[in-house]
């Protein structure tokens, strides 16, 4: 009998799975517990418009990270920090530092969370990277020179 599968089922398959199930199996153990469905073609149909449908989205979100990220990579952030005579810092630039410099140097707003920069505690250049989307990321600059005065 051909079933859809409505969740997750473990060592059978993934939602929206059509699969080859016996008869008993599927009357007695899947079909009771909600677990899946009948395959009518109108049900294959439905699930293969839904991937469809999903594919398309996918795709439009793959293609808006693309174009953030194109219009994120190359940037540099300059940061001023107070240090001592050798270019070390009184303490160390953090994430959330490069995010609020990013938001007030070229207006955009990034998660805390999705950039990713070695720890900072000298003045000098950086790298930065920034997960825009899945496999999606930006390179970017982060300049750190000695605050004027003490």
């Amino acid at each position: 009998m051909k079933v859809i599968l409505l969740t997750d089922v473990k060592d059978i398959g993934k939602k929206s799975d059509v699969l080859n199930v016996s008869d008993g199996y599927a009357r007695n153990y899947l079909f009771p517990r909600k677990w899946a469905m009948e395959a009518t073609p109108a049900a294959v149909k439905e699930i293969e418009r839904k991937h469809a449908l999903e594919e398309k989205l996918e795709a439009e979100r793959r293609a808006e990270a693309h174009q953030r990220a194109a219009q994120l990579s190359g940037k540099t952030i300059d940061m001023k920090a107070k240090c001592g005579e050798k270019g070390r810092l009184y303490g160390s630039i953090t994430a959330q530092e490069v995010v609020d410099a990013l938001k007030a140097q070229h207006g955009v707003d990034v998660d805390k969370r999705k950039v990713e920069v070695d720890p900072i505690r000298q003045t000098g250049e950086y790298d930065a990277t920034v997960w825009v989307y899945s496999g999606v990321t930006a390179k970017m600059k982060v300049i750190v020179t000695p605050m004027p005065g003490k």
